[in-house]
């Protein structure tokens, strides 16, 4: 879709801070049900939300003291979606991780400028960096005092400006100081950092760069998680309409966990505060996929076999489980193994696969009919 007409709207129309200011007199989600978005949520399989706290345009979606430029001060709606979200998340057993974005195109003392937001927005040319990030960290200081307990910070846009002086240590030890127990994360398309506890990819799967964001390929031995869109933008678009389908989503699902990674799957809600029907139906077929096969996903690591043209593995207690999402053959190469395979069976119905092993690796026999449109699963003893 067309990025500039959902969340990069500001800078890629290069609309100026006073007029951009105006929208917020039309900001009015009056249909937002946090109960119901959870709900959904919980349908969809997830186990945790991460919610705009702050995105690159600088308006605050809860009532900060730091900024008026926020939902509680500056829209007729005037309630702090933050604080209802997360009681209703705490009601639900849903932990709550808040993104923020440490580019600003609206703060005066964003500067200088990185590569957004330069020459439009009608702030002057000067600005004290050292202020701005004093005025972030007093925003993340209220994020991670009034809310209770949350599950992290996920950072976004410091790839704007990557080699300013962001004082990482400092706000990383400021989050660690309020919430030992939250996890750090940034997605800044770098190796991490010393402070951050898990390795984001945007819109790739680990070690992967098909958008050209992820510039290292390397991956740390911190926990991984890829963010992925359901269809081209994070922000609501009417005009995106390339919706991925449930078989895409649920098969990089599949392979982000052979790679050991989380999946964080985007939507954006519409402007009156509901979730998009076509986006809410995707998620709950996805969550009945889950029911039925969560046990092969969730809580697992990488498996024995790296992630493939053919599928992936994963594994958990012992247990190891082929993914194969696409074999044309009957009969599937696997590779080597690391030790004596003993028995392989369908996790669907728990029947035997014929399998042979080589001196090159071992050989599935995987008959068309108990192949599976989206993923084939099978359970190997070793």
């Amino acid at each position: 879709g067309d990025q500039g007409i959902a969340e990069w709207i500001m800078n890629q129309k290069k609309i100026p801070i006073p007029q951009y200011e105006k929208l917020t007199n039309f900001f009015n989600p009056v249909q937002f049900n946090p109960a119901e978005w959870v709900s959904m949520v919980k349908k969809a399989g997830m186990k945790y939300i991460t919610i705009t706290s702050k995105h690159h345009e600088g308006f605050a979606m809860y009532n900060s003291k730091v900024s008026d430029y926020n939902v509680v001060k500056r829209t007729p709606y005037g309630k702090d979606i933050i604080k209802m979200l997360k009681d209703e998340c705490d009601k639900q057993g849903i932990k709550l991780f808040f993104y923020y974005s440490q580019l600003d195109w609206h703060h005066p003392d964003y500067f200088p400028r990185g590569n957004t937001g330069q020459g439009f927005t009608g702030r002057p040319e000067k600005g004290d960096w050292n202020k701005y990030i004093d005025y972030m960290n007093a925003q993340l200081s209220e994020l991670l005092t009034n809310y209770g307990e949350v599950g992290g910070i996920w950072f976004d846009g410091m790839w704007d400006k990557s080699d300013a002086p962001w004082r990482l240590d400092e706000t990383y030890a400021l989050i660690h100081k309020h919430q030992p127990g939250a996890l750090v994360g940034s997605n800044h398309h770098k190796f991490p950092f010393p402070g951050e506890d898990f390795q984001m990819y945007e819109r790739d799967l680990p070690g992967e760069n098909s958008m050209g964001f992820n510039h290292t390929g390397a991956m740390s031995d911190l926990p991984l998680e890829m963010c992925e869109t359901m269809n081209g933008s994070w922000g609501f678009n009417l005009a995106d309409t390339n919706y991925k389908s449930t078989k895409q989503l649920l098969q990089t699902l599949i392979k982000s966990a052979g790679y050991g990674a989380n999946f964080l799957l985007n939507t954006g809600p519409m402007p009156n505060g509901k979730i998009q029907p076509e986006n809410v139906d995707t998620l709950a077929v996805m969550g009945k996929w889950l029911d039925k096969y969560g046990e092969t996903i969730y809580g697992t690591r990488k498996g024995p076999i790296n992630p493939t043209t053919w599928g992936a593995s994963t594994q958990k207690d012992g247990k190891v489980w082929l993914h194969v999402l696409n074999c044309k053959e009957e009969n599937l190469f696997i590779g080597k193994l690391p030790k004596k395979l003993k028995s392989a069976k369908f996790f669907e119905d728990q029947s035997a696969v014929k399998f042979k092993e080589t001196e090159l690796g071992v050989i599935l026999n995987i008959p068309d009919s108990k192949k599976n449109t989206i993923d084939t699963i099978i359970q190997l003893e070793m």
